[in-house]
This record gives structure tokens, sequence and C-alpha cells, in this order.
């Protein structure tokens, strides 16, 4: 523990204290020249016998006063408290399609795995948004709750696997539902960035997504993560990651999953959003932090740490008790005492 924060003002304590003593010095000089200008040495001692002199006490209580300013200005410092730190932050939800398609290998080395290190690349580069992730299949589910926390943001991302959610299919109403009441408690725009292969099982819901977007605010930044021509979605592998068996329909056919960006167009349009189709991670980062900017802002707590508790009230409280007893202190016997005293004794 640093007992100072600003430990270099102790050393300035000592020019401080040398100028207050030439300054003493000086005044002291001039006075006296001033005196015997005006006064003769006798006529001095006779208008000044009735006040005190000089008390050495007083130059101890004036240089303890400057010390204690001095030691007020360096910041001591002990014990801690918990500091939050507050800034302004736009809102966004992140929502991640985990249906078994993302397993397809038409972005490598899968959609899934080139989505992770797209976002953990955005939440890295991200520093004054607030951000919740969504997981989703025909059904969504919070994935991590709104938060400035970016360690927790990527450990969260991280976790998203293919088909971790108990339901099958794809619903890109259901994200944006979801993502509508997770942002509706913030005002102004708002933003839902959706990562998909566009896949939609359900696609009559579109248009009452629309409508719960566009009724809260919430602009929509569609990813369509694949190609047009598709792939085929693995199913089974071996010890060694080899694909043993891919997915099949119900009928026994070989499904091929192929990128689907009408639906994704159509969402971002009507919502005054972006369509991205996805290129690379770093591409892709880039494009969403253009298109996030233009939010509304609201204020939050950023953070919390620990700090070191600021205790320069003390040492200044001290600098004012001693300045006051410099200025309340007596300056000595008085002069008529003195020489009452001394005549006693002859």
């Amino acid at each position: 523990m640093e007992l100072f924060a600003r430990p270099l003002f102790l050393l300035y304590f000592i020019p401080a204290l040398v100028g207050v003593l030439v300054l003493f010095w000086a005044g002291n000089k001039l006075k006296n020249k001033a005196v015997c200008a005006l006064f003769s040495p006798q006529t001095y001692a006779q208008l000044t016998a009735d006040l005190r002199p000089e008390s050495v006490w007083r130059t101890v209580l004036m240089s303890l006063a400057v010390f204690f300013l001095f030691s007020a200005l360096a910041g001591p410092q002990w014990g801690t408290e918990i500091i939050e730190v507050q800034g302004e932050f736009s809102q966004a939800v992140i929502a991640v399609d985990v249906s078994a398609s993302m397993r397809a290998q038409d972005i490598k080395p899968d959609r899934l795995d080139s989505a992770k290190t797209m976002l953990r690349m955005l939440v890295s580069n991200l520093k004054d948004q607030r951000l919740g992730i969504i997981a989703f299949t025909s059904q969504a589910y919070i994935q991590c709750p709104i938060t400035t926390d970016a360690d927790a943001l990527r450990h969260f991302i991280t976790a998203l696997k293919p088909n971790m959610l108990p339901v099958p299919g794809t619903s890109l109403a259901a994200p944006v539902k979801l993502a509508a009441h997770m942002l509706s408690k913030y005002p102004g725009h708002k933003a839902l960035i959706l990562l998909t292969d566009g896949e939609d099982h359900a696609s009559e819901e579109l248009a009452n997504a629309k409508n719960i977007a566009l009724k809260n605010g919430l602009r929509l930044i569609t990813v369509g993560i694949g190609t047009k021509e598709g792939s085929l979605i693995p199913d089974k592998w071996d010890r060694n990651g080899t694909v043993l068996e891919y997915k099949k329909d119900k009928q026994g056919n070989t499904v091929v999953s192929k990128l689907d960006e009408k639906s994704l167009l159509e969402l971002s349009q009507a919502t005054g959003g972006t369509y991205i189709a996805y290129t690379t991670p770093s591409q892709v980062e880039t494009k969403i932090a253009q298109s996030l900017r233009g939010l509304d802002r609201s204020t939050a707590n950023s953070s919390k740490h620990a700090a070191y508790k600021t205790r320069y009230q003390i040492p200044l409280m001290l600098a004012l008790l001693c300045l006051s007893g410099y200025l309340l202190y007596p300056r000595g016997k008085r002069r008529r005492q003195i020489l009452e005293q001394k005549t006693e004794k002859r």
C-alpha cells in the first residue's frame, strides 16, 4: 500500500518552509528599517512597551501548519472503499443462432465458431456499449444479461454451442421478442445484432417481430452467416474429429443448409438497421461497430473497484488548527512586565 497518493508534495514542503521563513525574515528586516527611519530607539521602546515580543512557539506553529498543509496535498490514504465508475452507454443485444445448421462448414471452421471469434473481437473493441447475449433456436433464452463486463460477455460467448438448447428448429421472431423485453427499460433507440444463417421455420411470425422491434425502438443489425450454395451439416464424428455422418431429414435425405438472406434483409430494412453478409471476423466486427453508432445513450455504472480511502481531511484540519494557534497564541510576556521583573531583581 502507498501511504500517499502524491508523495512528491512532501518534498515540496522543504522549499515552501524555507520560503516562509525567508519571508518572515525579510519582513522583519523591512519592519526594523522602517522603524529606524521613523523613530529613535528610545521612542520606539516607549511605544511598544505594552506589546508582547515574538515567541518561538508561534514560529513552530506556523512551520507545522505548512507541513500539514503539504501533507494534505500529498493525499494520505489508508483503508479501502468500493468505487463505482459511471459512464454514458448505448444498449444492444447479441442474438446467436445455435441450431444444428450452425455446424455447417461453408464458413471455416464452421458457422458458429467463426461467429464466436468475431463476437469476442467485437466485445473487446466496444468500450461504450452495454451488451447482452441471447442464444436461440425456435425459442430464445438469455445467455448473458445486459452488462458492461467484457470478461463476462467473452465467457458466455465461448460457452455457445450448437444444439445447446433443448428445442430444435429456428425462429427469427423469438430473439426479437426477447431482446425487446430485455431492452424495454432503456429509453431511446437500441439495437439487436442477429447472427444466423437465416433459415427460418416460423416465417409467419416475422410481421409480428417487425412490429415489436419498431414499437420498442429496436434497430436490427442482421448478419447472414453461411453461403448461398450451402453445406452439409455434420452430425456424427469419430474420436479424431472426422465427420462420419451428415444430418438427414425425416425422409432420410441429406440436409443441405443454405444462407437465406431474404428474411434478414426484410427485418433490417423494416427497422432502419443494416444487413451484413459474413466475410471475415475482422471485417464483420468493423461493420457492426459502425452500425451501432448513433444509438441513444444513458448513464450507468460501468465498473466497481476497490480503492484506498483518501484521508486528506485529517492533515488539513491539523493545518487549520496550527494556523489558528499561530494567530491566537500570545506573543510572549509584555515588555513592561519584563522591565518590572528586571527592576525587582536589582
